[in-house]
C-alpha cells in the first residue's frame, strides 16, 4: 500500500517573513579607534589586547598603526551590544573610540 502523505518541512509551516538573516537580527557595528597623541604606541597596543579577547599583539599593532597614519581604524566588527562593550573597555584606558553601523 502506497501512502500519499507528503513530508512537511519547517519552511512549509513557518512564514518566510520569519526567516531573517543574522545581519538583520544582529546588524554589524564597527568599533573605531581614533589616533591617540597622548599615549605611547606600546600603550595603545597593550590596551587593545587587554580590551578585545582574541586580538593578538600583531593585530593590535596593525590597528594602532592604521589609526596613527589615517586618523582612525576598525578594531572589530560585531553586533551592537558587543561593540558597546568593547568601546567601553577601550575607553577605560583613556583611548578615543567610537562605534558606527558597518
Amino acid at each position: 500500500m502506497t501512502s500519499n502523505v507528503s513530508t512537511i518541512t519547517e519552511t512549509d509551516i513557518v512564514p518566510e517573513s520569519v526567516h531573517r538573516t543574522l545581519a538583520e537580527i544582529l546588524p554589524p557595528y564597527s568599533v573605531i579607534l581614533h589616533n591617540d597623541e597622548d599615549h605611547s604606541m606600546e600603550y595603545v597596543v597593550e590596551s587593545l589586547v587587554k580590551s578585545v579577547p582574541g586580538l593578538s599583539t600583531a593585530e593590535a599593532a596593525t590597528i594602532m598603526l592604521e589609526a596613527h597614519q589615517n586618523g582612525q581604524a576598525v578594531v572589530i566588527t560585531c553586533p551592537l551590544e558587543q561593540a558597546e562593550h568593547y568601546r567601553d573597555r577601550i575607553r577605560t584606558f583613556g583611548l578615543g573610540v567610537t562605534i558606527e553601523k558597518a
